[in-house]
């Protein structure tokens, strides 16, 4: 098989996103099951039912009314329950991905396929048995397979028993799943993800609490390093061999301008990029995170022993997302996790907003490698936009091709010049999902179209774009029909 840049090549998915089957096979409920639909105007909701019966909604990052649970509205649409089917369509999107001889596929388990309610004595047989399908597919085509193991989300009973991860005791539950997931899939499965784009988690769809203060979101993100940590000793033990790391959110930010201010203001904010990484690369907190916390006005409850785990249990592997760039200037105000700015003159956008910036790919790669001088996995990149999809819907995305050629490019010249250790790289949404942010379909990043609508109609069968013979070519001759090469 041929490695690029001697690179895993793969595409990426979340299961709320992608796999559907809700319901199906003993899942029980996601707190992202109650998290509407949108679009680039009309924001997704999270809807949820007082004690009282009066039912309300709240925005998908934002808190829901204490003593609320989350609550599915029938005159609402909740892309997670129906995806894009990958729970019935796996053998078909497996071998479509093979066939273009990738060599690496990242995916998200479950929560609730495997613990439908989170605190179940023993696991649920029909999930696990179906990732082993999944895992067993990937290795009949010499694909990798890299799991997720918590994506954004968390079964609902422990969001709304608990408070979610406001909660210690959800560090126990979290590592009883990693135990059954190791002992399971250790020997079949090498690169695993303990959490995702931990750095902008927030909220009752993310964290499972009522309250998105910055007290509970930074005292839930302990808890979340701490679980981390806890896994990678497990992991350790069970799996010698297996890799851990973690993902971040990590498209790059600029100064606005050359003010020093603004270099300040650049500073503070990557800072709160990498407190995350920080601790769970390094196995401490960073000595401004007491500036972090002063500035918010909190103070994190520890264990006698946290300090101890999160040094044991640091990962192994520095996975990313990274789409764009964005900018920073004196006049920003950071919120409670810092989050993307300002738009960038010098930069196209997609119809989303977001500047296309393939060189910031290198400068990332570059930037954390100099911090941490750790391999590196770039899990999340891609060209979120409109695809017109002709009579045959056939999609000549000759846009994404670019895309994809201009961020390689500067891939290839951080492997090769900077001499970064890079292990990987999963294009986000192989096979076209479910937009996270906007919940439609309508913003498609795919290789491969599906045809559904933003409300879930259509066939939903599986159609190659111009883009999936492009990426092909790319691994077949070894990156020789990059532009510019």
């Amino acid at each position: 098989m041929n490695k690029p840049f001697n690179m895993l090549w793969g595409s990426a998915s979340a299961d709320f996103q992608y796999e559907g089957g809700f319901s199906e096979g003993g899942r029980g409920l996601l707190t992202h099951d109650f998290v509407t639909d949108g679009s680039h105007e009309v924001p997704r909701k999270i809807t949820y039912e007082l004690p009282d019966g009066i039912k309300g909604s709240s925005p998908i990052r934002g808190s829901i009314p204490e003593g609320a649970i989350g609550c599915i509205d029938p005159n609402e649409y909740y892309p997670s329950h129906k995806a894009v089917d990958f729970y019935h369509r796996y053998k078909e999107d497996i071998a479509l991905l093979a066939d273009m001889g990738l060599s690496l596929m990242r995916f998200g388990i479950c929560w609730t396929r495997v613990f439908p309610t989170g605190e179940e004595e023993l696991p649920n047989e029909e999930g696990l048995k179906f990732y082993d399908n999944v895992i067993d597919e990937c290795l009949k085509y010499n694909i990798e397979p890299m799991i997720t193991i918590c994506h954004d989300e968390l079964p609902a009973v422990l969001a709304n028993k608990y408070g979610g991860w406001s909660n210690r005791i959800l560090i126990d539950r979290y590592v009883k799943l990693c135990e059954v997931l190791f002992n399971r899939f250790g020997d079949k499965v090498k690169y695993w993800i303990t959490f995702n784009e931990l750095n902008v988690l927030q909220g009752y769809s993310h964290l499972g609490t009522t309250r998105a203060d910055a007290q509970t979101t930074f005292q839930c993100i302990h808890h979340l390093f701490v679980a981390s940590a806890k896994a990678k000793i497990l992991a350790k033990e069970l799996m010698p061999g297996a890799m851990l790391g973690a993902m971040f959110a990590s498209s790059p930010t600029y100064p606005a301008t050359c003010h020093p201010d603004d270099q300040q203001a650049w500073m503070d904010q990557r800072r709160r990029v990498f407190y995350f990484s920080d601790v769970m690369l390094r196995g401490y907190y960073p000595s401004y995170s007491q500036k972090i916390w002063d500035e918010l006005g909190i103070s994190i409850t520890m264990a006698d022993e946290d300090d101890d785990i999160l040094r044991e249990g640091t990962l192994d592997f520095y996975s990313f997302s990274c789409y764009r760039s964005t900018t920073v200037s004196r006049e920003d105000t950071l919120g409670i996790i810092a989050l993307p700015f300002g738009s960038n003159p010098y930069l196209k956008a997609t119809p989303w907003g977001w500047p296309i910036d393939p060189t910031s790919i290198r400068y990332v790669l570059n930037e954390v490698y100099d911090r941490y001088q750790k391999p590196l996995f770039i899990v999340e990149n891609g060209l979120g936009e409109i695809d017109q999809p002709d009579e045959n819907l056939f999609v000549q995305d000759d846009y994404r091709i670019d895309y994809l050629n201009d961020h390689f490019a500067e891939i290839k010249k951080a492997v090769e010049i900077d001499q970064v250790p890079v292990l990987g790289y999963t294009m986000w949404g192989g096979i076209d999902l479910v937009s996270l942010s906007t919940g439609e379909m309508k913003k498609r990043y795919g290789w491969v179209y599906v045809d559904m609508d933003d409300k879930g109609n259509g066939t939903k069968d599986r159609y190659p774009k111009a883009s999936y013979y492009w990426m092909k070519e790319f691994i077949e001759t070894n990156g020789k029909n990059l532009k510019g090469n």
